[in-house]
Formats: C-alpha cells, structure tokens, sequence
C-alpha cells in the first residue's frame, strides 16, 4: 500500500508521531493508500517555514515568480495524467473530467502569475505641492489554504496561485477524503525548485489540523471552500487575530427557465449541471423553476437526457458518472430523497443504487429527478451536494424570482430566456453572486466568484480575487 508525506519547509515529513490514516477508495469502499496524520506540532512547525520564508519570498521579483510559476504549470500539465489517475481513484469523478480538472489547474497558475502585473499603485495629488501621497500594495502574509473533496486540485490552485503570485506564503490543508491529488500537484512545486518553505502542505482531520492552522498566531489570511456550518466556525476563530478571510461557502441553486428560452439548450444545461461530479459541485442545481406553459414538455425532455448518461467505472472515457466521494455524502441523499417522497414528492427517474455487480459496493446512486415538490422538502431548501434535483412549475416572473431568492444563500443563479430585457431584470434582482444567462458555466479564472449572503465572504478569482491576498499601505511623502 502506497503511503504519502507532507511537505514542510521543502522536505516531505511524516507526522511527528508516526501516524497514518487511510483513504478510501468511493467506487470500492478499499482503502488503497495512508497519508500522514499531523498534530498541532506538525502545523506550527509548517507555519513557521511559511513566515520565515515570507520575506524573501515577498520581496523576490515578479519575474522570478513568474518563472517559477510557469515552471509549475508546465509539470503539471506534464504529469496531468498521473495526477488525475489518484484524484479518480480518491474522489470518485470519471478520468475524462478529472484530467481536465488538473488542466484547468494548471491555467490559474498561468492565470494569477502575468495578473500580478497589472496590479497598479497610485500617485494620490494633494493640496499641498510639497507633499504626495503614494499607495502601493504588499502580500498580506502566511496564508491559511483549507480546501474541500469535491475539486481538491482546482480549488487548491485558485488559493496558492494567487497567494504565490502576490508575494505571499502558504500552508495548504486538503481535505482528508482526497488528499492525495492534492500532494501530487505540490510535487509539481517542488520539482520545479519553489524555495523552502514558500508553500507547505499538512493532512489530517479538519477539526485537529484545520483548527490548529486557523488559530495560529503568524497565519494572516484564511481561505476556505467547504460549508457554511464549518465557514462559521472558521470565522470565530479567525476573530480572535483578526485574520483576514475569504469564506467560499455553501449554496442552494435555482435555476428558472422561460416559456421563451430554447428549450433543448436549457435541458441540456440542466442534466449538465444538475448531475455533473455527481452534483458535487457548490453551483449545482438544486431546484428548478419552469414556466407552466412548458413544464411538461422540459421534464419530459429532461428526464429522457437524464436516462442517457453513463453511470459506471470512473476509469473509463466513456462514464459520464462515477461514484459519490464518501458515505457521508451519499447518506445525505438519500435522506433526502426520502423526505421529499414521504411529503408527495414523485421520483421519475433515479432515487435508488444503480443495478448490477459493479454497484454492490462503493458509494453509488442513480441521478434523481423529483417532481411534485414543494418548499417543505429539504430539496428546495437545503443544499443536497449530490445528484437529486426538484423540478416545480411557476406563472409569473415574479413567483419565479422570489422562490428562487427565498434562501439563506446566495452563490449561484441561472435563468433561461431568449429576452435581453427579461435576462436583464431577472439577473439584477436575484440574489445571487453569480448569474449564468443561457449557461451553466459561470466560473472564469479571469472573473470574480463572488458569494452572497451565507455563501461567505469575499470571492476568489479575477483581478479582485487576487487582490485579497494584498493590502494597500499609504506612504505620505513631504520634500
């Protein structure tokens, strides 16, 4: 059995007293590697690195950041391959998918590397000719990085490629499902030479590891993608050092689709959408709002697209659905699932493990479509995080708009129609950081991913994610 280290202050370490805990294999329920189990003694000792490295980190050239960064992304795209076969085999997500999520990762390194370059000062004019006021903008410190299972390799890039960029250090904590991509893709760092201790990476449970990291006293940011019960308790924390925070957190998204959309681009974007990484993914449907006049049509349709995809090996180009990534999860599903249907909820495809010898073990489950649902079911109103989705009929654009904002969160949106102005006012008034008109791909590199209400705070990528890893210092200048 394969067993993994952690890299601390350029040298990869086991846990300070020996530890290992295994990592499972959601397809099989087999555990198939061990990862080192670090303490708080292994955290502060990552810590320390990252801050005494800070300084010449900070003040090292952009050139040489941006050399260094590009080295990364090429070995990553190198060694892509390899990367994706241990997020598969950790996370559950078919090899196609999972492959492009190591590209993807590599293209914000790219991406934050050459936009640091267009991070400008000021040159302030005052009243007074014997005086100028300059801001400039330095890297904000050691960097906390907590990140979730569902994209352990892309979520972990948007966090160091912008942290690196900006002149910062970090010290990255995976989540303990899917450990393993992510300290391959560090590999990455450390062959192509990152000095030590500029970035870091500890495994363990979130609440001896995850606490002890954002507790500690050198830490200046934290970031974190994962729920928003944890993001709380992440903040409380933080509190205490006043630590500056971006919280990606949890999400309940609606999708509401117009009498005038096109009909078959909006079934297609909700199969993609609803079930896509098992609906794993913070933006995935939760809910889905059609105007009367076309719901039985789109259901049909969608039900129809639904039953066409590929449930199976997840190393195989043809899956299109792997297993869920851990019984947690799973369990949650079918909770509810099961409550919907004990309130009148109708399942007219899916709510049960697919059939057959490949499915008897691993965390498996057919993609759900509900309909006869309603706002008492947790399906509409809490965040599922798996392949179930509730479809549910409306009149008017304004029943559709409140439903849709009638949540605690407030990440993510999409809306369907072939009117500009309808697309306009819907966009403006939903509650949302992020609206998709006519697509369900909202995340860009190049664009902020911003999250509303108790979906967090702060946003990462764009230039303006970027910049949350700096802060401005006034010089006033008198000659």
């Amino acid at each position: 059995m394969e067993r993994f280290l952690m890299f601390i202050d350029g040298e990869w370490v086991g846990a300070s007293d020996g530890g290992y805990f295994g990592v499972v294999n959601p397809a099989t329920e087999e555990v198939f590697a061990e990862v080192s189990s670090c303490g708080p003694a292994d955290v502060d000792r990552a810590v320390q690195a990252a801050y005494r490295a800070f300084r010449e980190w900070s003040e090292s050239s952009l050139n040489d950041r941006r050399s260094l960064l590009h080295k990364v992304a090429d070995i990553v795209e190198k060694r892509a391959e390899e990367i994706a076969r241990y997020l598969t085999m950790e996370q559950g997500k078919p090899i196609k998918q999972a492959l492009n999520e190591v590209l993807n990762a590599a293209y914000a390194l790219r991406y934050f590397t050459e936009e640091i370059f267009r991070v400008y000062g000021q040159v302030i004019p005052l009243p007074d000719k014997d005086h100028d006021s300059i801001v400039i903008w330095q890297p904000v410190g050691v960097v906390a990085s907590i990140t979730p299972w569902n994209y352990p390799v892309q979520l972990l890039s948007w966090k160091i490629g912008a942290a690196l960029a900006a002149g910062c250090t970090i010290v990255a904590k995976p989540s303990s499902y899917t450990p393993i991509s992510p300290i391959k893709f560090v590999e990455c760092f450390a062959e192509a030479g990152v000095p030590r201790g500029v970035i870091n990476i500890v495994t363990g449970s979130g609440k001896d590891v995850g606490e002890a990291l954002v507790s500690h006293p050198l830490v200046r940011k934290v970031t974190f993608t994962g729920s928003t019960e944890v993001g709380r308790r992440i903040m409380a924390l933080a509190s205490r050092g006043l630590k500056r925070l971006t919280l990606e957190l949890g999400n309940q998204t609606p999708m509401i689709v117009f009498a005038d959309a096109d009909l078959d681009l909006a079934v297609k974007g909700a199969v993609r959408r609803s079930f896509r990484n098992m609906g794993q993914i913070c933006n995935s449907i939760n809910r889905i709002y059609v105007q009367k006049s076309i719901y039985a049509e789109f259901v049909e349709k969608f039900v129809e697209e639904t039953k066409k995809l590929k449930i199976g090996d997840p190393f195989d180009p043809s899956t299109d659905l792997g297993p869920m990534s851990n019984k947690e999860a799973l369990s949650k599903v079918i909770d509810h699932v099961n409550d919907a249907v004990s309130k009148g909820a109708k399942v007219l495809c899916g709510g049960k493990r697919p059939e057959g010898e490949l499915f008897l073990k691993g965390y498996w489950y057919e993609p759900t479509i509900l309909v006869n649902v309603n706002h008492e079911m947790k399906v509409m109103r809490e965040e599922t995080f798996g392949p179930v989705v509730g479809v549910m009929p409306f009149e008017s654009t304004d029943h559709a708009i409140e439903w849709a904002n009638q949540t605690e969160y407030g990440l993510v949106a999409y809306v369907y129609t072939n009117s500009l102005k309808l697309a306009r006012d819907v966009a403006q008034r939903l509650e949302f950081g992020s609206v998709g008109v006519n697509n369900v791909d909202v995340t860009s590199v190049e664009a902020p991913y911003p999250a509303w209400k108790q979906s967090g705070l702060g946003h990462d990528l764009g230039r303006s994610g970027l910049m949350q890893y700096l802060e401005p210092k006034h010089i006033k200048i008198r000659y």
